[in-house]
């Protein structure tokens, strides 16, 4: 383990530090912490750092709640930044959202990989800015009720091939399905955060299945 002592606090005595989530790898955010902030996340396992604006150390959470659990801390080649992965409460943004980082300013159409965000995204921007001849656009256009109705109609092939026992057919089914759950999403107000947070809240997921008396 690097002694903290070794590691290279600037001009006003702060390291900065992203805070990476554990499950998803993204980034939450980036911030500040001296050397006692530093060791109060040590101690606490929870993330404190600097607040450069108000002058003062804040435990992450601390009023909203949302705190952030320490995995790992660690630190560059050069020992003047930091890298905090963590296991979150909650959103990790003043505004409610999951990561400060939300903002896209460029992203390569050649080079990006397929993400859940960037599909939600691309269906989102179907609904903001409606383009002629878009399947997708057209649900929007069509409203809740149709929208209901192809995520009826998707569930349903997810059973049918599922109880056929078809592993190509189901993977597929279940892909219109969840493309569908996201129209559902978008017209409805949820967001992928939304989810991410209602799963990671459910501690226990397996029930014991209660086994009826034979009377």
């Amino acid at each position: 383990m690097t002694d903290i002592e070794k590691l290279k606090f600037d001009s006003n005595g702060l390291i900065p530090a992203s805070v990476v989530d554990e499950a998803s790898k993204k980034v939450l955010t980036l911030a500040y912490m001296n050397k006692e902030s530093l060791k109060i996340s040590i101690e606490k396992e929870l993330t404190c750092f600097y607040s450069r604006s108000r002058n003062c150390l804040w435990l992450k959470g601390e009023t909203s709640g949302n705190y952030q659990h320490i995995v790992s801390i660690t630190a560059d080649c050069d020992y003047d930044a930091l890298v905090i992965t963590v296991q979150p409460d909650g959103p990790a943004c003043h505004t409610g959202t999951f990561s400060c980082f939300e903002n896209p300013v460029f992203s390569s159409e050649e080079r990006k990989d397929f993400s859940y965000e960037g599909l939600y995204e691309l269906i989102k921007g179907r609904k903001d800015e409606p383009k002629e001849g878009s399947y997708t656009t057209y649900l929007f256009e069509k409203g809740l009720d149709k929208i209901l109705k192809k995520v009826g109609e998707e569930s349903t092939e997810v059973i049918i091939a599922g109880k056929a026992k078809d592993k190509k057919e189901t993977i597929y089914e279940i892909a219109d399905l969840q493309y569908h759950l996201m129209v559902l999403m978008i017209e409805a107000g949820i967001s992928l955060d939304d989810i991410f947070f209602e799963l990671s809240s459910r501690h226990v997921i397996d029930k014991k299945v209660k086994q009826e008396k034979m009377v």
